[in-house]
């Protein structure tokens, strides 16, 4: 299973077409960072525990690309979040929340039509890193910091994030888990 899951994250990095907006899809192109790509069957590899939960949670996610950038290396400060906010709203984007989740500030955008949510972007950012989750389709919004847990959680896609941020490298970093 194991292998599996690893053989499907390999082919989703090499796969540059599934981007959801144009301005996720940009900004993967101008930095340097972490993506992953998930569809459906390949978020429900990370309910390892068969959580009934998890499946609901996912129901109406079509497919979802991360994006993590290392906001420090790349220069990418308080303007160019703005900026990468700014572009989302051109995109038809509402700001539907903001709140802080851990020692993370969370931004979810939706973007509807008919009065039904085709995308969903999410944003986690702290001082070191930006976290960029754009969804074809939807989740609840109480339900996000719950992806997040799961995402960071699952063996494979947890060890290649904390690689990337190098957190056993940093001792400034908080590294609770």
């Amino acid at each position: 299973m194991i292998r599996t899951f690893q053989a499907v994250v390999l082919v989703f990095f090499a796969c540059g077409a599934l981007a959801q907006t144009k301005t996720t899809q940009a900004l993967d192109e101008k930095t340097e960072g972490l993506t992953l790509y998930f569809y459906k069957n390949t978020l429900r590899m990370l309910n390892q525990t068969e959580s009934k939960e998890f499946d609901e949670m996912i129901k109406d996610i079509e497919k979802m690309k991360f994006v993590m950038i290392d906001r420090e290396a790349e220069k990418f400060g308080n303007e160019e979040y703005r900026k990468l906010v700014n572009d989302y709203k051109a995109e038809k984007y509402d700001e539907l929340l903001s709140s802080r989740l851990e020692s993370k500030n969370i931004d979810v955008y939706l973007k509807e039509e008919d009065g039904i949510v085709k995308g969903t972007i999410i944003l986690a950012s702290d001082l070191t890193s930006l976290y960029v989750l754009d969804i074809l389709g939807r989740i609840r919004p109480d339900k996000v910091g719950e992806l997040f847990k799961t995402i960071n959680e699952s063996t494979d896609i947890g060890g290649m994030i904390k690689e990337f941020v190098g957190e056993d490298k940093n001792p400034d970093r908080d590294n609770r888990n």
